[in-house]
């Protein structure tokens, strides 16, 4: 009122001036009291929304290393929705300017708090335990990188929670109270995370806002919600595990054709009575047992009724109850482990991915990040790619004959592995004596590993023979990469056969580089410490530990020692105890193959040593005192 006061006095004072004075000043006066009047409103109306603005770490969505210490810079995206006042927001990669902790009530979902981060009405969620802090900061990194920002992501553990806070990732608790050490596939608590998922899901949707759930072991490779546009009939849209393209275009999977699993992994969600109704019936079947699988009870509830289609056009088939709209991803762009990794599905087809997720993988989760590294999608610190020690790696040697020739079986499958495994052995044995990081060759294999009988590829599918497969098809990564006991020597690290490739290895690694060429000792040239150009270095085959040791002491500052080829290039180790030790090792390295058709079990046991066993063959276990790896 004194405000109005105020402005009224002056009004008349003016009138007493001179008339065209008295029609300027009464203009501007009105002007102002009718834009305060619109501030006013939008700042108060109980309708209105805020939204975060876009956020881009690089202009492409390239694999680039996350220093913690330091967030990459940010850059401020102007376009906002119509309906949303132009607020300066807490841009994502920022760490927060207090030194102190917000109590976790600050962190409790409400509508409220994902409203913050909605854009178009879209939220895009994952969550997990501390764990898996480096899925998902690829998981956010690629998001913001594809300048997508409208994400939040769902806390077990206060650990987590606040890791994330103080990196500026938009982070809410789920009050779960969890481990923050990795479940393990199948375990009580991976089934307890399942359920979290499904109460999310059921506590978001009656918010109003479109739902993107996701799991924390898939990456974002380009922008989605454009494509989930184009549905804007479908009340749930999921990915699967089908491994038989039914499309060759992007058009969502034809669902009569889709005989696989409907995957949880990657779905997305409109807050509709159908999809509302099929959450919270979720909800309460997985709360009433608690030994139903998230996925299989989602996937006997969408198949209580499958059809028919909901038109002609859009691939959509009516779901659940008659009612939900429901639309299958193509599995050739919103690829599961299998279509991305060993199909390769999407460039057969030359159609540009959306996602990844790492499913039909082994090794667990150490196989999980390996296979991300491979793709060179995981978003490692920069000391992955500079470690103490320097690297070590060679070219791998094969017969044209081991790769085309012949008919592709079990008996051609293992005879081209172990041509390879035992060059990787080699290798395996100087780096530890050099004390270096491995960095593994591509492994090539002829057949496909399941975990279950098949013919040596999946009927229907687009796998090639033979192909680059990824290293959990043969090696035990997650056991590589753990401590082992004394008893078994020296641990060994590996990085994968792209790493030399990544657009994160520094320079300084690049340019730091000896070639290693094998010669016949006596041969011109062939002479200990002996370099014939910078930067390449002679060395005799069949050299032993000391002689190797002493030849490669004077380069222990190259970060990148490569082998022109690993055979023939190590004749043994002189320590004998050294060597029980090593053997004790890389016999556990290697896993299995599965699985023979029609005989239990159907596995059969890769053995690193098999050149030192006459007549070794690659068949399974005859009896069940044969059912171990090999000795």
């Amino acid at each position: 009122m004194e405000m109005e006061l105020g402005w009224r006095s002056r009004v008349e004072d003016a009138a007493k001036s001179k008339p065209l004075f008295v029609t300027i000043y009464a203009t501007v006066i009105i002007g102002v009291l009718i834009s305060s009047f619109y501030v006013f409103s939008a700042l108060y109306s109980p309708n209105n929304s805020t939204s975060f603005s876009s956020i881009s770490l690089s202009t492409t969505p390239v694999p680039v290393a996350i220093d913690s210490s330091q967030p990459p810079p940010v850059q401020q995206d102007a376009l906002l929705p119509k309906d949303t006042p132009a607020i300066p927001q807490k841009p994502i990669w920022e760490p927060p300017h207090t030194e102190k902790m917000p109590p976790l009530d600050h962190f409790r979902l409400t509508k409220e708090l994902v409203q913050q981060r909605v854009k178009d009405n879209i939220i895009i969620v994952t969550f997990g335990n501390y764990a898996f802090m480096d899925f998902i900061l690829t998981w956010a990194k690629h998001l913001s990188d594809l300048q997508v920002s409208n994400f939040l992501v769902g806390a077990m553990d206060t650990k987590l929670l606040e890791a994330l806070y103080w990196k500026g990732v938009p982070v809410f608790d789920m009050g779960s109270h969890m481990s923050t050490v990795d479940v393990g596939w199948g375990s009580p608590t991976f089934h307890k995370m399942g359920r979290e998922k499904v109460i999310l899901i059921d506590s978001i949707l009656p918010y109003g806002f479109e739902l993107l759930m996701c799991d924390t072991d898939m990456v974002w490779l380009k922008n989605p919600l454009p494509y989930l546009a184009r549905y804007p009939e479908a009340d749930v849209l999921t990915s699967s595990d089908q491994v038989v393209p039914t499309v060759v275009d992007d058009s969502l999977d034809r669902w009569q054709q889709v005989g696989a699993a409907y995957n949880i992994g990657i779905f997305h969600w409109r807050p509709t009575d159908s999809s509302k109704k099929l959450a919270a019936e979720w909800k309460e079947m997985l709360l009433a047992d608690d030994k139903i699988w998230d996925q299989n009870g989602f996937n006997d509830l969408v198949h209580k009724r499958l059809g028919p289609s909901v038109d002609e056009e859009s691939g959509l088939v009516y779901a659940y109850d008659g009612n939900l709209k429901l639309g299958i991803l193509p599995a050739s762009i919103f690829c599961s482990g299998h279509t991305y990794f060993v199909q390769a599905m999407y460039q057969q087809l030359r159609l540009e991915p959306y996602a990844v997720h790492t499913t039909f993988q082994y090794a667990g989760t150490d196989g999980k990040r390996h296979r991300l590294r491979e793709g060179m999608v995981f978003y490692d610190p920069p000391e992955y790619f500079d470690t103490p020690g320097g690297f070590l790696s060679f070219k791998p040697s094969i017969p044209k004959s081991l790769l085309l020739d012949g008919e592709h079986t079990i008996e051609s499958h293992f005879t081209l592995v172990n041509y390879q495994m035992k060059q990787i052995r080699t290798a395996l044995a100087i780096a530890s004596l050099l004390n270096r990081t491995l960095v593994m060759p591509p492994l090539w294999c002829r057949l496909d590993r399941l975990w279950f009988s098949h013919p040596g590829v999946l009927e229907g599918s687009m796998t090639r023979q033979p192909f680059i497969c990824p290293l959990d098809h043969v090696f035990e990564i997650n056991v590589m990469l753990k401590e082992l006991p004394e008893e078994f020597g020296p641990g060994i690290d590996i990085r994968e056969y792209s790493f030399f490739e990544n657009p994160s290895l520094p320079k300084q690694v690049k340019d730091s580089w000896l070639d290693v060429q094998l010669c016949e000792e006596g041969s011109q040239g062939c002479a200990l410490n002996q370099t014939s150009r910078p930067g390449v270095l002679k060395l005799p085959k069949r050299t032993n530990e000391e002689t190797l040791k002493m030849a490669l002491s004077l380069f222990k500052d190259v970060k990148v020692i490569q082998f022109s080829t690993m055979q023939d290039a190590f004749a043994g180790f002189t320590d004998q105890t050294r060597e029980e030790k090593f053997r004790r090792r890389v016999k556990r390295y290697v896993g299995i193959w599965c699985c023979v058709m029609d005989h239990t079990p159907g596995h059969i046991y890769y053995d690193i040593y098999w050149d030192e066993k006459p007549g070794w063959k690659p068949i399974p276990p005859q009896t069940p005192q044969d059912d171990h790896p090999p000795t």
